[in-house]
């Protein structure tokens, strides 16, 4: 799946758990009718092809949707969404 949109935001790596999990997520904002912002993350060594964007750069994300389902004892499923990018490419304005 594809997403072409503007980046808005490019937050720092987060360094998560005892194993250094490295986790960066951007937000960016689709140019449709009506526009929508996307936090996609990029995790492990996909999180170097950010090296290389900006703010306001307009780009082509290739992406996997991800979820899972997680049960608690005495409550509803809940279920966690997420983007995830592997392939990020800048788009001539």
């Amino acid at each position: 799946m594809k997403v072409t949109a503007v980046i808005k935001r490019i937050k720092p790596v987060q360094i998560l758990g005892t194993n250094n999990f490295k986790l960066q997520e951007i937000h960016v904002t689709t140019e449709e009718q009506y526009s929508q912002t996307l936090a996609i993350q990029f995790v492990q060594d996909s999180t170097k092809l950010l090296d290389n964007f900006k703010e306001g750069d307009k780009v082509t994300i290739d992406i996997n949707l991800r979820g899972k389902e997680v049960i608690k004892e005495g409550q509803e499923p809940a279920v966690f969404n997420s983007i995830n990018g592997w392939k990020i490419e800048k788009l001539e304005s």
